[in-house]
């Protein structure tokens, strides 16, 4: 089976996790963080082109610590996508607030006009999602969010690399999210990482992550333990120097596809736009029809196509059972309908590529005529 993601590991992933092991350093819980966090945040600031970088444990923690900073709590609401994963969600029941799911537009991110009728005087925070590894329209969200004077918080989870408008993602808000869970643009195993340039909010997630504490035990805020291990920061440091070549071999991958693929009639590819770059964290087309039919046509061929997200949000039993069930989300139960995914990540050869594309044309030609 090819799979649709995988993490890829070398040697000196491995030589730095036996530097850690060596030091007896597994994790350290001061303010700053260990040695190879602060390395870590370093690299990525550069990366960035940011202030402040934040390292967590999951990208789940950086979006928990991002509301906890800018005092999201009971009877605010927080306005998300239902086309995401669960934890975009998921952080702002655990403040005690809403989420208020609106619909997105045609190239699966969170469309600013449904966007703009559901602002209340209760919305706290915004949290637009890069899906897929595609960014957002920021300039209109931010508008619609500075009118308001509402908080932007980008869940940057797939996005690491991604830019608008030569921007990177997570750097057009007042905070960004990212993920660097074992499938990721880079891993670090489990882990996730703030991104600001507010003074404030990086003092408060800072001390969020480890208790609230900044000497001892003098816990000043309410906060968790999202600390990041040294072992995970070590990795992470390695990941991020093959970043780049990470992020052009997915881009390579996928023009391939593109280029052998979208003529085939009831397929598109919807996320392309001259002032933004894709990651390609996943590959995703648009098959109007069949697309369960074709989707297990892939599998039994050792093809690790796969749907994200099948289930939207609202429409998970979680949250069906608090009222969100009958919610309407034309575009978003659509793409649900809709969308499959197919490996492109740096480990797919050539061979393995043109194969993806052979069968996908021929199944898909097949189920589609």
């Amino acid at each position: 089976m090819i799979p649709i993601n995988k993490p890829i590991l070398g040697n000196e992933e491995k030589e730095e996790v036996l530097k850690v092991l060596e030091s007896g350093m597994l994790t350290d819980a001061s303010y700053e963080g260990g040695k190879y966090t602060r390395e870590f945040e370093a690299k990525l600031e550069k990366i960035l082109g940011c202030k402040h970088v934040i390292a967590v444990n999951s990208g789940t923690a950086a979006l928990h610590c991002s509301l906890l900073a800018i005092g999201v709590k009971r009877g605010d609401e927080v306005i998300v996508p239902s086309f995401t994963f669960v934890a975009t969600a998921n952080v702002v029941l655990a403040c005690g607030a809403r989420p208020v799911f609106v619909d997105i537009g045609e190239d699966y991110n969170i469309d600013p006009a449904k966007l703009k009728k559901a602002i209340t005087r209760k919305t706290k925070a915004i949290i637009p999602v890069h899906l897929y590894g595609y960014p957002a329209n920021m300039d209109e969200i931010r508008e619609i969010a500075s009118k308001d004077n509402i908080a932007l918080i980008e869940d940057a989870a797939e996005s690491l690399g991604a830019e608008y408008k030569g921007r990177q993602t997570g750097t057009l808000s007042d905070a960004g999210c990212f993920s660097f869970y074992a499938t990721k643009v880079v891993t670090t195993g489990e882990g996730g990482a703030i991104s600001t340039n507010s003074d404030e909010i990086a003092e408060k997630v800072t001390m969020i992550r480890n208790h609230g504490m900044v000497e001892g035990y003098d816990s000043r805020v309410l906060g968790l333990n999202y600390r990041l291990p040294e072992i995970s920061a070590a990795i992470g440091l390695k990941q991020l120097e093959k970043l780049p070549s990470y992020i052009r071999k997915r881009r390579e991958n996928a023009e391939y596809l593109n280029e052998r693929i979208l003529d085939v009639k009831g397929v598109e590819f919807k996320q392309s736009s001259k002032d933004r770059t894709h990651v390609f964290y996943l590959y995703t087309l648009s098959v109007k029809r069949s697309r369960d039919d074709l989707l297990e046509s892939l599998k039994k061929k050792g093809i690790g196509a796969s749907v994200y997200f099948r289930i939207p949000v609202h429409k998970t039993p979680l949250y069906s059972s608090l009222g969100y069930g009958s919610l309407k989300l034309s575009k978003t139960e659509t793409a649900a309908r809709e969308v499959i995914s197919l490996p492109v990540h740096p480990a797919v050869t050539g061979e393995q590529l043109d194969f993806i594309a052979s069968e996908f044309i021929k199944e898909a030609r097949k189920l589609l005529k």
